[in-house]
């Protein structure tokens, strides 16, 4: 029963091969907030990064999220911090994800830029914080060396990568509880995700493989890994 846990799936997701309707993306951006927010990322973060920036007392600070999606996940930052000054910049591909930052970009503040996650285009340590959500997993084990690889060169402070946490229980609850929530194109990417995460220590090996100083993992609800600098 447990055998398919015991190595990542590389089975793609349709988000990756884009076998969706317009209708299907729309809602699949109105349900990440609530994804993020009330599942998992948004407490991560708050445990992580938001804690480290209270630490330090910091007033300015510039994040960057690669693979950000629409932004959401900058937007929660804004509401977490609202007293201190933000830079938010989002790295995606996606131009349809980028469209929505741009149309929301007054509001917001987000500054979007297309680029490749495994290639910023940032010089070392030119960044405060360097986050990814959700984004590890869509990746095979080489590129998400390199993406690790790159959110350590780049940031200043320290970089948060959350992600999900291949295992039975995690996995099991998400089958039982998506279905009274989500559309059923987010049920299954949702479900295919887990299989295709990392476990603790094969996190822990590709950072070291991608040369970050004392990488750690700790574990956040909702089934969460997050990967940093130690």
């Amino acid at each position: 029963m447990f055998e398919r846990f015991k190595q990542r799936s590389h089975e793609l997701e349709r988000l990756d091969t884009g076998d969706y309707t317009p209708a299907e993306y729309a809602r699949w951006e109105r349900e990440m907030p609530w994804i993020h927010g009330f599942m998992g990322e948004g407490r991560a973060l708050r445990e992580t990064l938001v804690r480290d920036v209270r630490f330090r007392g910091l007033t300015q600070v510039s994040i960057l999220d690669v693979g950000a999606g629409s932004g959401g996940i900058l937007k929660l930052l804004a509401r977490t911090l609202p007293d201190v000054k933000l830079l938010p910049i989002a790295v995606e591909m996606n131009e349809i994800a980028l469209a929505t930052i741009r149309n929301e970009s007054k509001g917001t503040g987000i500054v979007p830029l297309k680029a490749d996650g495994l290639r910023l285009p940032f010089a070392d340590k030119s960044v405060d914080y360097v986050i990814c959500t959700l984004f590890l997993h869509h990746l095979m084990d080489s590129d998400a060396m390199k993406l690790i690889s790159e959110m350590d060169r780049v940031a200043r402070r320290g970089f948060y990568a959350v992600d999900l946490n291949r295992h039975p229980v995690g996995y099991y609850a998400y089958r039982l509880f998506s279905p009274l929530f989500l559309q059923k194109f987010t049920q299954e990417d949702g479900a295919l995700s887990i299989l295709r995460s990392f476990t603790p220590s094969e996190l822990l090996a590709i950072a070291r493989e991608g040369g970050v100083e004392n990488p750690r993992v700790t574990h956040s609800r909702a089934n969460r890994l997050v990967l940093s600098r130690g």
